[in-house]
């Protein structure tokens, strides 16, 4: 199969001749789910790949999705693949300025976006940028054009451009190009991440040897396609003949759940924290001998290790809290599911422990855009599992540690390199050819790869986004009440803030409003001084997207100088000097994670 898979599209293929099925892909319309069987699929794909030739397309145009989850994502993607386009998924929920940047940086020809709402989003975007032609829409939307639109052109000029797309298909080599991907840089411009065919076709083969799922099986897709975690997946799932069913709205998913009863699925830990935090309330609603079992039934679940020998007395307790415990909380996710993949951010040890005691095996793995993605996963059929790691490394790659412990990576998921930024790319991969991951970690038992910490600064929320924490500080600083800010949140839910505002002005603001207090200490504790700082941070979050907007902020009465320590000599934020300071407000701003 490796040698039959050398390009995207070539799963397509491969699914048709191997494993057809009624439900190769599916989505939900109006509460119904509706399905396309991987003949339709084919055939839907090679529509849109003509259509835009018929529309004066050339090989090596980037056409632009901007959509939830939905399996004409799928039809997109495998259309623009063979037709030799090159695909710019881009996320549904960034702000109006990374919009036209990529679309922009890009040179996007075409934008198909999901519904309406981002139909409204892009329409105006499209009219400012010079060389979109068109904006189409996935769902029906009025006054746009349906994508639907591409397939019909592709029917009608069958004869005219099917030779054509015969010999572009032909013509693809592994080595061009395939995607964009754009990610957030530190500096808070994106950068386009060019993977080749050969870049995502190596990994996912790679990791479709991990488990023997198969055309018998069902995998639900929710995290978004456009980034690479979840695409890489897409294709695994339907190389293995998988049927997937996609779903765009998050409050979707436990309902999806219980319909499909998928047998795997990805996710990220802030799922599968709001997953374990179910359970607990489930818990805390029983009352007498039944809350005690429960509770006792969760304890047990710290013993779980993967591959651990229990003694036959901790073996019955386990059989018995599964009989009356651990089997809701299976059937509580369809019944199914026999792996789930996280990755984005770290898993917290004692949610892999709980899912693990419960036979909800999950698989945490590591890896970025830039290396397609996956360098290291645990592997269930090899029993290479440890709990705190995100397991040995992927078949294909090399991995060292340099002289500060960063991981350094080379394979052949390694990127093309940075769309246009030659420098950019420099900067991460070496003259020989390693990939500089930013990410400190060490090998445990010689095995099994642990991250550490992150070397710079950006970091990610337990969702897996990412957040470029000083664009967000400096576009906070603009306001003349802000004069140093740090916004916090790694492995958290959502972003906060503290902020040491610009006094001088504060006072005069304080005096104008009359208000009273004795010291700045007792200032930036008045109701009506913290709401006025909401205030300002509401309208930078406006200008953000959803996930990096500052959620919760916290004022600290010091002024951060380099005498005392916050700022260096050049005035750069030491962040850790700053964690430490107000540490006792990081644990307030995120205590409700804490206490678990």
């Amino acid at each position: 199969m490796g040698q039959t898979v050398t390009r995207n599209f070539d799963v397509l293929e491969y699914a048709l001749k191997e494993f057809p099925r009624e439900d190769a892909i599916a989505g939900k319309k109006d509460g119904k789910w509706y399905t396309y069987s991987t003949k339709e699929y084919y055939k839907k794909a090679h529509q849109l790949a003509m259509g835009l030739m018929a529309m004066g397309l050339k090989r090596g145009d980037k056409v632009a999705t901007v959509t939830t989850n939905r399996p004409e994502w799928s039809i997109a993607d495998m259309g623009l693949a063979m037709g030799g386009f090159v695909h710019v998924p881009i996320y549904p929920t960034l702000g109006d300025d990374e919009y036209k940047y990529i679309l922009n940086h890009a040179e996007v020809k075409i934008i198909i976006a999901g519904d309406k709402k981002l139909f409204q989003s892009m329409n105006p975007l499209a009219n400012m940028i010079r060389g979109v032609i068109a904006v189409y829409t996935f769902e029906d939307v009025d006054g746009a054009k349906n994508y639907e639109e591409i397939l019909s052109l592709g029917e009608a000029n069958k004869d005219k451009f099917e030779e054509e797309l015969v010999a572009t298909k032909n013509d693809i080599k592994p080595k061009d190009l395939a995607t964009l991907i754009y990610t957030s840089g530190t500096t808070g411009v994106p950068k386009g991440v060019m993977l080749s065919h050969e870049n995502l076709v190596s990994n996912f083969v790679a990791h479709i040897k991990l488990h023997n799922l198969g055309k018998e099986h069902k995998a639900l897709s929710f995290l978004p396609l456009c980034h690479v975690y979840e695409r890489s997946m897409n294709y695994h799932f339907q190389l293995k003949g998988m049927g997937v069913y996609y779903v765009g709205n998050l409050a979707q998913i436990v309902s999806s759940i219980k319909e499909i009863k998928p047998h795997m699925f990805n996710s990220v830990p802030r799922l599968l924290e709001k997953v374990y935090d179910g359970f607990v309330a489930k818990g805390k609603e029983l009352s007498g001998v039944k809350k005690k079992l429960y509770f006792w039934a969760l304890r047990l679940t710290h013993h779980f290790e993967y591959n651990k020998k229990f003694g036959a007395l901790m073996r019955m307790k386990i059989a018995l809290a599964d009989k009356l415990i651990y089997s809701k909380w299976r059937a509580a996710l369809g019944g199914n599911i026999t792996y789930i993949v996280s990755g984005g951010a770290a898993l917290q040890p004692q949610i892999a422990r709980v899912l693990g005691m419960a036979k909800l095996t999950t698989l945490e793995g590591y890896g970025l855009t830039e290396t397609s993605p996956v360098i290291a996963v645990n592997n269930p059929l090899k029993n290479e599992m440890m709990i705190g790691t995100v397991g040995p490394i992927l078949e294909g790659y090399d991995v060292k540690f340099a002289a500060d412990g960063e991981i350094l990576c080379k394979g052949p998921g390694v990127m093309m390199g940075y769309y246009k930024a030659p420098e950019l790319t420099e900067e991460v991969i070496d003259r020989n050819g390693w990939f500089h991951t930013g990410d400190i970690g060490v090998l445990v038992d010689d095995k099994y790869l642990k991250i550490t910490d992150r070397k710079k600064e950006i970091f990610k929320l337990s969702g897996g986004k990412y957040i470029a924490p000083q664009m967000i500080e400096n576009k906070l600083k603009t306001s003349e009440l802000i004069e140093q800010v740090m916004v916090i949140g790694a492995n958290e839910k959502f972003a906060s803030a503290i902020i040491s505002p610009c006094f001088p002005i504060l006072h005069d603001w304080a005096g104008e409003h009359k208000l009273h207090y004795e010291n700045n200490e007792e200032l930036i504790q008045l109701p009506e001084v913290i709401n006025k700082l909401q205030k300002e941070v509401a309208k930078v979050n406006k200008t953000l997207g959803s996930h990096e907007q500052i959620s919760r902020i916290r004022l600290v009465y010091e002024e951060w100088t380099p005498a005392s320590g916050e700022l260096s000599p050049t005035l750069k934020l030491r962040r850790n000097a700053v964690s430490v300071k107000y540490q006792h407000l990081i644990n307030d701003i995120y205590s409700v994670g804490a206490s678990k």
